[in-house]
């Protein structure tokens, strides 16, 4: 069976990846990785915590050590690979052969996972990097499901791993220098500042006036080159988030990505984002493996899951067609949309009690989002109400009641207050909220 593997952007994110159905797990600290952000929420104590805690939920983590390191870098690389092999996890994540010769040096026992920021896309790199010591490769997700199948015919040993869900890079897989340039945030060092998400004045100059032409918000403006005033015009097609790439989603190829037979781990990308993004992408492709080796695959309710989550507009990107076919890879207008439902609440590891995400109002019913829902829940008492209906379970408070006895009419984000629930539910549960055209 495939391998479902999900981001670690923290120690609580790693455990809701867990909890809805993440095989493994990819993450690191800020040291010498491609998400510097999501890094610092670990330590090397904690991470070595969250290694042990995976393992003893027999679950796999792998370690991103996928970094541009400098000359001046390397003693502290040595150190900081030393150091992450003592905790064993499952693979190293590396993006370049020097790196990939002094992890065999120092740690031969753990293996190496050619990170997608090498570009493979042929077979005769993809052997290469095997006969370095590889044994799995991710892939550049510029690269077609053809592609990866002849490379797993002429090397069957390798491992091959592809993105199936996240955000895309303007660049090419990743090698992008427009932060560097902007603001001295190196993308290759982990400190993008995602300067392809910005929205961007442009202008166009008209050749024989000189007048330039400004595009901004859908809209033309003309401004003249002996005056500062400008003027609307006329209406424009495209907006000025001009490098903003929308958001991977192949759900609905999981089938055929699996029928393939050549995958042997489906990424989702993601260290930065919410808790809820990390329990529903998890949740979603794990269904949709699951029903698939069951014969019940349904890609329209797998959709309109991930639909729930704030995205860029959704692409199936380049897997199953060319990059110069395709044209609605960008989203022109908005840098992020919000989804279909607006999380509220989550539950606490104890299952006694929730913190609020957003707002939560007595005598309202909200969806219920559960790592399983093979779980019976109905319950009428004093505190609340928890129903199903359609095969979704839903909450309604009665009273709102934190765990000294306190009451609230109304809990926002940002209360630390922990609420009582009406029954124990599981661990990091949802309350959403479906959002109408109004809100």
């Amino acid at each position: 069976m495939v391998e479902l593997l999900t981001p670690a952007g923290n120690f609580e994110k790693l455990k809701i990846a867990i909890e809805y159905g993440a095989d493994a797990l990819y993450g690191g600290v800020s040291h010498f990785s491609l998400r510097t952000r999501s890094g610092k929420e670990f330590s090397y104590e904690s991470f070595e915590d969250a290694i042990k805690y995976v393992h003893s939920h027999n679950k796999k983590i792998y370690v991103t050590i996928n970094g541009f390191p400098f000359n001046s870098q390397i003693k502290l690389l040595t150190n900081h690979i030393e150091k992450m092999a003592k905790m064993n996890p499952d693979a190293f994540i590396i993006s370049t052969p020097g790196v990939i010769k002094l992890a065999k040096k120092i740690a031969p026992h753990i293996p190496i996972h050619l990170s997608t920021q090498a570009n493979v896309l042929n077979y005769l790199d993809a052997e290469f990097y095997y006969e370095a010591g590889v044994s799995r490769i991710i892939v550049a997700r510029e690269m077609s499901l053809s592609d990866v199948k002849e490379i797993k015919t002429k090397i069957p040993k390798l491992e091959l791993e592809i993105f199936v869900h996240g955000s895309m890079c303007f660049a090419y897989s990743g090698r992008c220098l427009i932060s560097s340039v902007q603001s001295g945030r190196v993308p290759n060092r982990g400190s993008c500042a995602n300067d392809c998400r910005f929205d961007y004045d442009m202008f166009v100059k008209e050749p024989k006036t000189e007048e330039l032409i400004k595009v901004n918000n859908n809209e033309i403006y003309i401004k003249s080159p002996d005056s500062e005033s400008m003027f609307r015009v006329e209406e424009y097609k495209d907006g000025t988030y001009i490098m903003n790439a929308k958001d991977l989603n192949l759900i609905n190829y999981v089938d055929k990505i699996l029928e393939s037979g050549v995958i042997d781990s489906l990424k989702i990308e993601g260290r930065t984002k919410s808790p809820y993004y990390t329990a529903i992408t998890a949740k979603t492709y794990r269904r949709a493996i699951d029903e698939f080796y069951a014969g019940k695959f349904n890609p329209k309710v797998y959709e309109n899951e991930l639909n729930t989550l704030k995205n860029r507009g959704y692409t199936d990107a380049y897997l199953f067609s060319r990059p110069y076919e395709k044209n609605e890879t960008q989203n022109l207008t908005t840098t992020l949309s919000e989804g279909t439902y607006q999380v509220e609440a989550i539950v606490d590891e104890s299952g006694e009690s929730f913190l609020s995400k957003g707002k939560v109002e007595i005598n309202i019913f909200y969806e219920l989002v559960l790592p399983k829902e093979d779980i019976e829940i109905i319950v009428n008492n004093e505190i609340g109400e928890i129903k199903k209906e359609n095969n979704n379970f839903f909450i309604k408070f009665k009273k709102l009641e934190n765990i000294t006895g306190k009451s609230f009419e109304t809990i926002h984000s940002g209360n630390i207050n922990k609420i009582k629930l009406p029954i124990n539910l599981p661990k990091f549960s949802f309350f959403r909220r479906e959002l109408k055209s109004n809100d």
